[in-house]
């Protein structure tokens, strides 16, 4: 291997995409070009793996207001009301160093919401980690928590849900993916360079070396056994400096005093300066000198991909410049000025007074290669899917639901949210435990219900399926809420794309994301996708995890799980298929295996169902509604009851029945009622097409299934137990 070979090599280039580059120059690239290439036409910043499959995804609605390919997508909530939505993931980082990893995660994508000109005001994250009682799971498990809740607590953005699911897949790759809403103050802000001659104002922390090579590095390839020695690739947040920054961007967006604006995340400044003049067709000259530093003798290259954090990237025009300054002084934020937007349609870089980089900016936004990487259906995947699915009739009912409920997939997760403060604000109806968060948006009588799913045992045996499975349940837990699905932001989390088999699963959840957001009109606003979550050449399984969000017109209208009065009749809305127990709960806890078929979606039925929750919940009718996913009708209906500190008698005659109590069937949901109310529940299900079955009524502190009974303090203690007692014994396995 010749000098050069190991220069474009060792960050991450190929020998095909370092010709690329020679042919885009007209000549070989300087240290600095190659180093902006890198971070540009890494993986997680270009999607070449990804970019033709996601191209099909739909993304055009009626409510949709901004689509992908900005710092976040815009949703109309009400006429005059936007929000802004999006999800990333921060998987390798918080794998290396889960505090920073994690909180920077948080920082990120409160900043691609903020770059909108949106104010973040709720917060989600989905969590996956190994085997809940090992100590390296409690390790990781601790300092992702600590990340999220001291960076999220600090800036004032409360974190209302997620969820947090343990796999052995994961032990080596966990996955954090974090979600942010934001609501529009004034006006929609574009990351754009419109304007040759507009001055460029950095603003925020200063730049260091910290979290240099992240996109490359990091999220780019699959790790070893020197992960460890990938910590300097992470990056450190500081919360504090976060909240300024939040408050001098919406300041500037407000008063109308920048005419772009884009955080630096992956790729560091490389990526705005690119990407902003890209979209404009204009150019960019840049003074590395400029740049407030943070650590003395800095190199321009490292200058230019450092991903330092709290940092963001606006063009002002030269009359307003001062006031810009004076706001990021008067708010104690940094600020300097490196350079300007030009009509050349290059990148100019100079420092020491020599440019040392001249790139064309579509040569590094646009024009990374797009690969068209094999994709092979693996052999493994139909044996897989007609292998035994843990269809075990348990020697005790009662025995039985107590082991789903102190399940690490369903035990209570309050140590990990407690943590969270989840009312900063005030707007938050329904926080985390429940189907989604409600959040209702300041000074309006609007809200917005949000949820974030992931099946990845679903996926792993078919990825379609599960993709489906993903978006419906994910809709369903937002129509839980009263609130109509309205658009989605995906992160999907996938091991390397340089096998065939990973590429297979990528096309299939793309179709099946797509095929069920086609159907249910939710469509895509944006999102990410992280690929080489993958360790020694062991991969996670494909885990798509959707974000919904869902529209209630009216807040005061928005429905919870909770079972909350004496007499009420609960209710089963949609069919029960006591087949569904291929990737289940209940196979996972009982069997130990994964094998089977997921359960088979019926869209229209599920579309259905949520007209049913929505107009129930509209009308004032329905006390209650929970979706019996995981652990199935038996598991929800004891959460319900939980949720509201009552009991119940049942009396359908299914309860008796272990593939009726445990079956993970979609298109479901137990809702509760008042007596003279369930009449005309059930004719608007009749109406719609969907079947409601009576299922017995809310009384009492017992959960009484007819064939056993539980006491709600026994099964509260079980439910609350299941995670805290794994994680003793994680402790004392590490000590």
């Amino acid at each position: 291997m010749t000098t050069a070979q190991a220069v474009y090599r060792e960050l991450g280039l190929t020998d095909d995409e370092h010709d690329a580059i020679i042919e885009r120059l007209g000549r070989v690239p300087s240290y600095t070009e190659l180093a902006m290439f890198s971070v540009m036409w890494s993986e997680h910043c270009s999607y070449k793996s990804s970019r033709v499959e996601l191209a099909s995804l739909p993304t055009e609605g009626e409510r949709v207001l901004v689509g992908p390919g900005e710092g976040a997508g815009i949703i109309e909530v009400e006429p005059g009301v936007a929000v802004a939505w999006k999800i990333e993931s921060h998987n390798h980082p918080s794998f290396v160093e889960p505090g920073n990893g994690a909180a920077t995660g948080v920082g990120g994508i409160v900043r691609d919401v903020l770059s909108m000109g949106a104010r973040p005001i709720a917060l989600l994250d989905s969590l996956r980690f190994g085997p809940l009682e090992d100590a390296g799971t409690r390790f990781l498990l601790e300092g992702v928590v600590s990340g999220i809740s001291s960076y999220g607590n600090s800036i004032g953005v409360p974190t209302v849900g997620g969820e947090c699911l343990f796999e052995d897949c994961y032990r080596q790759n966990p996955l954090v993916n974090v979600a942010c809403l934001g609501v529009i103050e004034e006006r929609v802000m574009r990351g754009r360079a419109d304007n040759p001659g507009d001055a460029l104002v950095l603003f925020g922390s200063a730049t260091g070396r910290d979290g240099i090579g992240g996109a490359s590095v990091l999220a780019s390839a699959e790790f070893g056994d020197d992960a460890a020695a990938k910590r300097p690739s992470v990056q450190v947040g500081d919360p504090f400096t976060e909240k300024l920054l939040i408050e001098v961007a919406l300041e500037l967006v407000n008063r109308g005093l920048v005419t772009g604006l884009q955080d630096l995340g992956a790729g560091g400044l490389s990526c705005p300066v690119a990407e902003m003049a890209s979209k404009s067709g204009t150019g960019m000259e840049l003074d590395a000198d400029i740049v407030h530093l943070r650590e003395p003798g800095m190199e321009p290259f490292e200058i230019m991909i450092s991903e330092s954090q709290e940092r963001m990237l606006a063009t002002v025009t030269p009359e307003r410049l001062d006031e810009v300054l004076e706001v990021c002084a008067r708010w104690g934020l940094m600020a300097s000025v490196p350079g300007r937007v030009t009509s050349t349609g290059r990148i100019t870089v100079v420092a020491g007074g020599q440019e040392i980089a001249g790139v064309p900016a579509p040569a590094l936004a646009d024009e990374a290669p797009v690969y068209h990487r094999p994709s092979v259906r693996p052999p493994w995947a139909g044996p897989l899917q007609f292998s035994p699915s843990g269809e075990t009739a348990p020697e005790s009912l009662e025995e039985a639901l107590l082991a789903l409920l102190a399940s690490p997939g369903i035990a209570s997760k309050e140590w990990v949210w407690e943590q969270y403060d989840h009312m900063i604000g005030l707007g938050t109806i329904e926080g985390p435990g429940g189907d989604a968060a409600v959040i209702r948006l300041p000074g309006r009588r609007c809200a917005v219900a949000l949820s974030v799913d992931g099946p990845g045992r679903y996926c792993q045996l078919d990825p379609y399926e599960g993709a489906r499975l993903a978006v419906a349940e994910a809709a369903r837990n937002v129509a839980c809420t009263g609130a109509r699905p309205a658009a989605v932001t995906n992160c999907l989390n996938l091991g390397s794309p340089e096998r065939s088999e990973v590429m297979w699963q990528l096309s299939e959840i793309v179709r099946g994301i797509k095929d069920a957001c086609l159907y249910l009109e939710t469509p895509v606003t944006g999102g990410n996708v992280s690929f080489y979550n993958e360790t020694s050449g062991r991969s996670i399984y494909p885990t798509p995890v959707i974000g919904m969000l869902g529209i209630l017109e009216e807040a005061s209208m928005a429905v919870g799980p909770a079972l909350g009065r004496d007499g009420d009749v609960i209710l089963l809305l949609g069919k029960t298929d006591g087949n569904d127990f291929g990737g289940s709960e209940y196979a996972q806890v009982f069997a130990g295996a994964l094998g089977g078929r997921p359960p088979r979606l019926d869209l229209a039925s599920e579309k259905a169902l949520h007209a049913v929750l929505v107009r129930g919940a509209a009308s004032g009718r329905l006390a209650s509604a929970h979706d019996p996913s995981a652990g199935g009708v038996a598991v929800a209906l004891t959460e319900a009851a939980l949720a509201g500190g009552r009991g119940f008698r049942l009396s359908h005659p299914g309860t008796g029945s272990w593939r009726w109590l445990f079956s993970e069937s979609p298109g479901r949901a137990v809702v509760s009622c008042r007596r003279d109310e369930a009449p005309t529940v059930e004719g608007l299900a009749r109406e719609l097409g969907v079947e409601a079955r009576h299922l017995g009524t809310v009384c009492g502190d017992q959960l009484d299934f007819g064939p056993f009974k539980l006491s709600l303090e026994r099964a509260r203690e079980g439910h609350r137990n299941g995670f805290t007692s794994r994680l003793s014994t994680a402790a004392a396995l590490r000590e």
